[in-house]
């Protein structure tokens, strides 16, 4: 897509994304999908032989119009005014544009659907999964590397149900993230803030087992990463979704589990046993307490539904 524009327009674009990445310091996912958000502005821009520099108010409208047309979600077209605002206003205070042309430009409602959750028993089900499979997601018996998978597959989702860490932070963890004697685990979120979250009992034995079973058949030499793939290089967070939602295709046909269903599932837990919010919001890492509030409100829902289930004038 970015082969198509002058030079100076993808320079102008990857001056932005550096100002995220090193002076904002937000996160690769988020600084490559604010990049990309404006390689498709910019590629439209071109296109109707007008630039970013030169772009007016109708012009943007237009190319959310075109967003709209093509089916895109309203949550990602929101995402993209957010990304041609944030751009304009450093354009306009790094002096690279004479005006801003975006500051009109309203972002489409989003529903705010809440978080998919799955109950307790179902969370430790899928964590268990790897150890209870014989065939198909689990280990084949004599089968080294296979049993190695099933050992590493089990740590992972204790500690992304056991801990509620992002598929990101999990990737990113390396031998020093994580203290079995204390049974905590060091992680860099979002912005590089680095938080340090409990592990459960659970997850601590499930990582001792990888350390001493697992992590030596498939780590690659010398390297300090925590998990791996079959094929000895740092597990990334593709693999891992692909992990998680073939476990929960075997055991909730029908659900779509994703890592961030277990994150999820953490925080609603956690608040349906009575921990206080703050303390939620400090283990998941948020930045904003109303992020974490998300999470009430899917308890709320729980408790009317056991209401509707089980009083007798309900």
């Amino acid at each position: 897509m970015s082969e198509d524009l002058p030079r100076t327009e993808t320079r102008l674009i990857d001056d932005f994304a550096d100002h995220l990445a090193l002076e904002r310091r937000l996160s690769a996912n988020t600084v490559a999908a604010y990049r990309g958000d404006l390689l498709q502005l910019a590629t439209f821009l071109h296109r109707t032989g007008s630039s970013i520099g030169a772009a007016d108010y109708p012009t943007l409208r237009r190319f959310l119009a075109q967003q709209h047309t093509l089916g895109y979600a309203r949550a990602s077209v929101a995402r993209r005014v957010g990304a041609i605002h944030t751009f304009y206003r450093w354009a306009l205070g790094d002096g690279r544009v004479a005006s801003d042309p975006s500051i009109l430009l309203g972002r489409p409602k989003v529903v705010n659907r809440l978080p998919a959750v799955l109950r307790q028993g179902e969370a430790a089900a899928l964590a268990e999964a790897p150890a209870v499979h014989p065939t198909g997601a689990g280990p084949v018996e004599g089968d080294p590397l296979s049993e190695a998978v099933a050992v590493r597959d089990r740590a992972i989702l204790e500690l992304l149900y056991g801990s509620g860490l992002r598929v990101g932070e999990l990737v990113g963890l390396d031998l020093d993230g994580v203290d079995l004697h204390r049974g905590r685990v060091h992680v860099l979120g979002k912005g590089s803030k680095e938080r340090e979250v409990p592990m459960s009992d659970h997850a601590v034995d499930a990582v001792g087992a990888w350390l001493a079973e697992g992590r030596p058949q498939m780590a690659a030499e010398g390297s300090r990463r925590l998990f791996f793939n079959r094929k000895r290089r740092p597990l990334g967070s593709r693999d891992v979704r692909a992990m998680v939602e073939q476990y929960g295709e075997r055991l909730l046909p029908g659900r779509r589990v994703t890592p961030h269903t277990l994150r999820h599932s953490f925080a609603t837990h956690l608040l349906e046993g009575g921990a206080d919010i703050r303390a939620v919001q400090e283990l998941l890492g948020h930045a904003s307490v109303a992020t974490t509030q998300r999470y009430t409100h899917v308890s709320r829902a729980r408790l009317f539904e056991a209401y509707e289930r089980s009083h007798p004038r309900a």
